[in-house]
């Protein structure tokens, strides 16, 4: 099954019984951007009663996926949520739900419907695309065959990241790991 993800951020609130849950899901591509999202969503909620959450990342040891009750009854809140990522095969995202108590109770099997209701809600929302694997290839090329590097590398969703120009142009490019070969055949690397 091909990984997926999302390029930019969503939101979606969902209420049952006067209690809000916010579901806000992020790209997140290591632990840095993940504990600056987790961060902000602390930070523009200060009253909210619980902050739960699942992520899944992309490692080079593997997949590394975490969910968080964040106070709620185990297995209420953080597994709900880790359950839809994984159900859309779904990479380098963090989905959180920010959650104010409303009053009422719900119930160990109320909470775990209402948080995957609320995750439910914001992956409708959200355009989800193929996840595509990037590797970094560095190639010497002469000026001439540089002019129209980018057209070419565009037909094979590569880009040209940087380029350092001397007796001739070494250039660092970005290349979807399923055009490598083709990219490199281009560039005629061997």
């Amino acid at each position: 099954m091909t990984a997926n993800t999302v390029s930019k951020r969503y939101q979606s609130e969902y209420e049952i019984k006067r209690s809000r849950f916010i579901a806000v899901i992020a790209p997140t591509g290591d632990g840095d951007q993940l504990e600056a999202f987790l961060n902000e969503l602390a930070r523009q909620h200060p009253q909210a009663t619980h902050l739960t959450f699942a992520w899944r990342i992309l490692t080079p040891e593997g997949l590394r996926e975490r969910c968080h009750d964040a106070g709620e009854p185990s297995g209420t809140a953080g597994r709900p949520i880790l359950s839809h990522l994984q159900g859309k095969n779904l990479i380098n995202v963090c989905l959180a739900v920010v959650r104010y108590f409303g009053g009422t109770k719900l119930g160990a099997g109320g909470l775990a419907r209402a948080y995957g209701q609320a995750a439910r809600q914001v992956l409708e929302i959200a355009t989800i695309q193929p996840h595509i694997q990037y590797r970094t290839l560095k190639a010497q090329i002469d000026y001439r065959q540089f002019q129209n590097l980018s057209k070419r590398l565009a037909e094979f969703g590569a880009e040209v990241e940087n380029a350092e120009y001397g007796t001739g142009v070494t250039v660092t490019i970005r290349v979807p790991e399923t055009h490598y070969q083709e990219v490199q055949r281009l560039l005629q690397i061997h």
